[in-house]
């Protein structure tokens, strides 16, 4: 069965909100982005997890993906880990009403970067077959899960 694996924050100061969550719940801090000029990072922030979920806290720079502009706060999507057939899942997807408006680039084929998917609700989320930084694998294919590699973070 696929797997909620990660949430996404967007909020006006990360490291903040990322002090907040640390001291409150005992998250551990696993990645964090640079704010930088670069107009390929859609966002920069702050990662943590429980060891089962990865929970990024970030502030979208130029990209609305929501369609709510860039000031919004608040839960911007999740992501769900599905064991393999990424396309299929997506095919899938939109069969049942949903729009896959993000696909990895052939570019980046050997980092991690998730689809997004905007469901027939306008809600959007992320389908990955590979797990994110900080979570706990699918458990009925943890021995065969794919080595997590290199991370492409700025893609969130």
């Amino acid at each position: 069965m696929p797997q909620i694996r990660h949430i996404a924050l967007a909020t006006n100061d990360p490291d903040k909100t990322a002090a907040f969550y640390k001291e409150a719940f005992g998250f551990k801090e696993i990645a964090r982005t640079k704010n930088t000029d670069d107009p390929k990072q859609v966002a920069h922030g702050v990662y943590l997890s429980d060891g089962t979920l990865n929970l990024a806290i970030l502030k979208f720079k130029n990209v609305d993906q929501l369609g709510r502009g860039l000031d919004y706060v608040g839960l911007h999507h999740f992501g769900i880990e599905v064991a393999d057939h990424l396309e299929e899942w997506i095919k899938k997807l939109e069969t049942l009403g949903a729009d896959c408006f993000m696909r990895r680039p052939e570019s980046l084929k050997d980092v991690f970067f998730e689809s997004k998917i905007r469901g027939p609700d306008g809600v959007v989320f992320d389908v990955s077959e590979h797990p994110w930084a900080g979570t706990e694998p699918i458990k009925d294919r943890a021995a065969a899960s794919p080595p997590r590699g290199k991370i492409a973070i700025d893609a969130d």
